[in-house]
């Protein structure tokens, strides 16, 4: 009993006290409240470049298909529904929709995460946006 008196009188109490921890708290929540508006940014910035790779990579198997056919498809053909793309050209393509809008003309789209991009070709270039405003082919 004389020892913990002994203590208590010396003041060698171990532990964190209440403000200590709060201060803790609160740096940390500072912290998060830098990172994640930067980590939304940069997978915002990620998502609008993969939906773009993904259209540029789908040309040259548009071009090929093309070069086998003569022509694009007729006007409304969904082009990457056909298994000839599929198994001749790119098994790893990861676009949305693949059209020839005639027999000398495609449009190619692919969404990636809430951002889409679509190009009409062939010549044409590409546009970025959000779902909601870039339609998709």
């Amino acid at each position: 009993m004389a020892d913990l008196i002994r203590k208590r009188l010396t003041g060698k109490e171990e532990g964190f006290t209440l403000i200590e921890l709060l201060v803790v708290i609160v740096i940390l929540g500072i912290l998060m409240a830098i990172a994640v508006p930067s980590y939304m940014g940069f997978r915002d910035r990620a998502n609008k470049s993969a939906a773009q790779a993904d259209v540029r990579a789908a040309i040259p198997s548009v071009e090929a298909y093309y070069s086998d056919h003569g022509k694009y498809g007729t006007d409304g053909t969904y082009i990457f529904s056909s298994t000839w793309i599929k198994s001749n050209i790119d098994t790893g393509l990861k676009v949305e929709a693949i059209t020839a809008t005639s027999d000398t003309a495609y449009c190619v789209s692919a969404v990636s995460g809430n951002f889409r991009a679509k190009v009409a070709g062939p010549g044409g270039t590409i546009t970025v946006g959000d779902t909601g405003t870039v339609t998709s082919c």
